[in-house]
């Protein structure tokens, strides 16, 4: 019986794919789990493996076609299945689980107006709604922090379209299809939801291929067979949608080796006759974004889109009343941050040890080092040696690298050493770490540190450098704090403040009075776990490989 394979989701938030390869021919026989197709997506190029094993009847898409993910990809007879043709009927009138354009949206106003304005083509094109997708693990809502465009623009594919604010980091949301913006539903301040809409498009040309018949809200929430595809949509349910052996989704295999771009990034490149092979891609882990392309071949692009950019911002005003108050709203970073910290402090009995760091051999030490590094374009702080030191100290002292579970009847120990370091980010106070310190030498610490502190202040730090820490370091004193007492970061066991670096006098052993460069440092601990005297052992050990830099040598690999 011939039955539909369903593009199925490829990876968060991908809605459409190009189909670089076929690795099948129209009458092949072929295995279940048998690659079938080679797609890019704008994050990876990835196999399809076969679902079943059949004979394969009609492939829907030629090379260089953009397929759409929850629709047909190709037609096989899959052997063994006699039900295939009843299934579609038996859950057509079920409702698709994924937000739809037609529900109504809060902050989306005028919904039935709307409504019945999409019904309708203009003479420009059909209206479609932009679905905010996946924008992170667990993230069910964002901020509106800042529309690039304004109601009438008319914008471009891949054009940065709005700037949103999740709890965990600044996210700029691109357009799929280049038109015109017939609606923006949320304002700035705004909270807008996951797969539910964000703004209208109208789009021009829709409708003329196969992929294109429905809107964006439609082909993202609902799958179709191909019959429904050409003809008009119907709500199908999830359990129409194709399933793995077990009932689970098999990822698709990443090919190393190949550009990461996006089909629109591709298209403008072979009408450009560009080579992406020689474009070096500014986005997340070197994609090619459309600038880099475009900035090949126009150089003033870039500031004609940002005089659009700014002209676009409606005008904000500044005046507030005599004597007011005013009250916002906690959300984002600041939220997280409230929630985490009460936590920490409601759960974990504190204590605090604190001390004197003597700085001048290793301020000698930093001085003879800051020019090699910079010949290597990496700027040497003082902070990746409080984080090799701080590593070095853990493999003497495993039970501050130690976290409890939240029954306090279990003790975990962490082999590796992840040290998070507290960033003053744009969007507030960020703890990204560092992974594995103690197989990382002081550059690769100092080159990864720098990388990090860039990515944190620009909003745009990784998911996966904010989790799995296992210890922190709160450097107050760069912006000129002398002492504090630090919250531990949740759910970990220990953390350390560092202040401000003083030129104080003190005495030598032979009673005369010297000058000495000192910091003062405060370790905040676990009691549960953490006694006091383990505690100071472990910051003695640390101050002395930093008081006496030289003295870490002989544990460096």
């Amino acid at each position: 019986m011939t039955t539909e394979f369903i593009l199925p989701d490829i990876g968060e938030g991908i809605v459409e794919c190009e189909l670089l390869e076929w690795l099948v021919a129209e009458g092949d026989t072929i295995e279940e789990d048998q690659p079938v197709a080679e797609v890019m997506t704008d994050k990876a190029t990835v196999q399809i493996p076969a679902m079943h094993a059949g004979v394969v009847r009609k492939l829907h898409y030629k090379v260089g076609d953009i397929a759409k993910v929850h629709e047909p990809l190709f037609a096989m007879d899959v052997e063994g299945d006699e039900s295939t043709a009843d299934s579609p009927a038996s859950s057509a009138n079920e409702k698709a689980q994924a937000p739809t354009a037609e529900e109504e949206v809060p902050g989306r106003e005028n919904n039935a107006a709307k409504d019945e304005a999409q019904e309708a083509s203009t003479g420009k094109g059909q209206i479609e709604d932009f679905i905010l997708p996946d924008i992170g693990e667990g993230i069910v809502e964002c901020e509106i922090v800042k529309w690039h465009v304004a109601k009438g623009d008319t914008i471009e594919e891949d054009q940065p379209v709005v700037e949103v604010m999740t709890d965990k980091a600044m996210v700029e949301i691109p357009a799929k299809h280049a038109g015109e913006v017939h609606e923006l539903y949320y304002q700035q301040g705004d909270i807008a939801k996951v797969h539910a809409p964000l703004f209208a498009l109208v789009v021009e040309g829709e409708g003329d291929s196969p992929s294109q018949a429905q809107p964006e809200s439609t082909s993202k929430a609902t799958p179709s067979d191909k019959s429904a595809s050409a003809g008009g949509t119907s709500n199908v349910s999830k359990s129409q949608e194709q399933k793995w052996p077990d009932g689970d989704f098999e990822p698709p295999v990443e090919i190393p080796g190949r550009v990461l771009a996006s089909p629109a990034v591709r298209r403008v490149a072979r009408e450009k006759d560009i080579d992406l092979t020689n474009v070096e891609g500014s986005g997340k882990k070197g994609r090619i974004l459309k600038q880099d392309v475009l900035d090949i071949t126009s150089p003033a692009r870039d500031e004609d889109k940002a005089d659009k950019a700014a002209s676009s911002q409606p005008a904000q005003s500044t005046a507030k009343p005599s004597g007011g108050i005013t009250t916002e709203p906690v959300k984002g970073i600041r939220a997280a941050m409230a929630k985490q910290m009460t936590a920490s402090v409601q759960t974990i009995p504190h204590f605090t040890v604190s001390d004197e760091l003597q700085m001048d051999a290793l301020m000698t030490l930093r001085s003879e080092l800051k020019p090699v590094f910079a010949e290597k374009d990496v700027k040497l702080s003082f902070m990746p040696f409080f984080v090799k030191a701080l590593s070095l100290a853990l493999t003497e002292f495993p039970i501050i690298n130690s976290q409890l579970n939240d029954d306090a009847t279990e003790l975990s120990y962490f082999d590796d050493h992840n040290i998070g370091f507290a960033v003053d980010s744009k969007i507030g106070l960020l703890v990204p770490n560092i992974k594995r310190v103690q197989d990382l030498s002081l550059f690769e610490i100092a080159q990864q540190m720098q990388d990090i502190i860039d990515k944190a202040r620009e909003g745009k730090l990784g998911g996966d450098m904010l989790k799995g820490g296992t210890i922190s370091i709160s450097n107050i004193g760069a912006i000129g704090g002398m002492t504090a007492t630090p919250v531990i970061n949740k759910p970990e066991a220990a953390i350390v403040a560092l202040g401000k670096t003083q030129k104080l006098p003190r005495f030598d052993e032979n009673g005369n009075v010297m000058a000495q460069h000192l910091m003062q440092v405060n370790w905040s601990g676990d009691h549960r776990i953490i006694d006091g005297a383990t505690m100071v052992r472990f910051n003695n050990l640390w101050c002395s490989y930093l008081s006496n830099p030289t003295s870490m040598l002989m544990h460096l690999r």
